[in-house]
């Protein structure tokens, strides 16, 4: 007898009820989701940045060893031929990459007079943009 009394007080959701919790958490995610998504961009540009600066360092301290800029990065990490080397200059054993997975554009001799260039064309991958399509450089 009271297996029954049990049974009809433990009655399963309704398809109105399991609907209205969809609803919620749909709403929760279209409010939360744009946030998380520009925090991960917003991430992906102080990583980027920080890997600039970890390599115009390392550049310049190539450059104080052998009196001349390196012609690629990978200089930093294999010796190019020169008995004054004293590398590697990063710690890493490959060239890191932005933040978004793309290679870092480095040109020597630089533009508007700078020794050498050294940035990221953004998450497009391409020249110009901006926000987050914007080029970030070692310079700035």
């Amino acid at each position: 007898m009271q297996n029954k009394t049990n049974r009809r007080h433990c009655r399963p959701f309704t398809l109105i009820e399991i609907m209205i919790v969809v609803v919620i958490i749909a709403m929760l995610a279209a409010l939360v989701g744009p946030n998380i998504i520009k925090s991960f961009d917003k991430a992906k540009v102080n990583s980027t940045k920080a890997q600039l600066v970890n390599l115009k360092n390392a550049v310049q301290q190539f450059y104080m060893d052998l009196s001349a800029y390196p012609n690629s990065l990978q200089d930093l990490i294999t010796n190019p031929g020169n008995d004054k080397w004293n590398g590697p200059y990063i710690e890493a054993k490959t060239i890191p990459v932005d933040g978004w997975g793309n290679e870092f554009q480095y040109a020597v001799p630089g533009s508007d007079g700078m020794a050498f260039d050294l940035f990221s064309y953004g998450a497009d991958n391409a020249s110009g943009g901006t926000g987050y399509n914007e080029d970030i450089s070692c310079w700035n």
